[in-house]
């Protein structure tokens, strides 16, 4: 159930203007019975000044004299017709202009420590553009000599739960692709020891045995059978 802006400065315009119940005052209000009749009786709410809830569109003339009438009826909120605060839309992160200079020292620093991160990641933590972290990256920034590596929650640009979970999901994104990487770089490179075994025979010339000082046996190549083999008279 929706409840009043100001429940009790509400409540002591009710009861000042009202011949409504406490019990229908404290279900609108959304306030205790005992606390309404406290507030009724000054022991409540004390200098707390009543605000017309007819004239904040909360409440109708009619539905106040509907529940007079009837003591049994409960008060029902009217329809508001003002416009819905927007939601912010997704966009750069607004960072105060006091701690705007510091945010090359916090990209220096995210860059050393955790070389994972992507630039777009960067960009939606401290609120950066992917210009500044190049121009950081390449030493080409205009205060490349004065930037120093600070840790961006000491800085105040990101809290270290914001850090701590970007810092995760670039991790895991990064051990994803490393065994793809490594599986097939593992596909394309022989092993050393399943080196495939050549099926060629071997050639006639490494089959001849040649000794110093003894005949060389022939092989069947020859035309005739194999030349024994005899050892040199020492």
């Amino acid at each position: 159930m929706n409840l009043p802006l100001m429940p009790k400065a509400t409540a002591v315009w009710l009861i000042d203007n009202t011949t409504l119940t406490f019990q229908q005052i404290a279900d609108f209000c959304g306030l205790h019975p005992l606390e309404v009749q406290g507030i009724a009786d000054g022991e409540v709410a004390m200098g707390i000044q009543g605000l017309d809830p007819t004239a904040s569109g909360e409440l109708s003339r009619e539905e106040i004299k509907r529940c007079e009438e009837d003591s049994s009826g409960k008060l029902k909120m009217s329809k508001r017709d003002l416009p819905q605060p927007t939601k912010r839309t997704k966009g750069p992160r607004y960072t105060p202009v006091a701690k705007r200079q510091d945010k090359p020292d916090a990209i220096a620093w995210l860059l050393r420590h955790h070389p994972e991160l992507k630039d777009a990641q960067i960009t939606r933590l401290i609120g950066t553009t992917k210009n500044t972290i190049q121009a950081v990256r390449d030493r080409t920034h205009w205060n490349t000599a004065n930037i120093r590596p600070r840790d961006p929650v000491l800085l105040g640009l990101c809290s270290q739960i914001d850090l701590n979970t970007i810092v995760q999901k670039a991790q895991k994104a990064a051990a994803k692709a490393k065994p793809a990487t490594t599986d097939s770089d593992e596909g394309t490179a022989p092993s050393e020891g399943n080196a495939p075994a050549s099926d060629a025979p071997p050639s006639a010339e490494a089959s001849s045995l040649e000794i110093p000082g003894t005949e060389t046996v022939g092989s069947e190549s020859d035309g005739g059978p194999p030349k024994p083999f005899v050892f040199p008279d020492q």
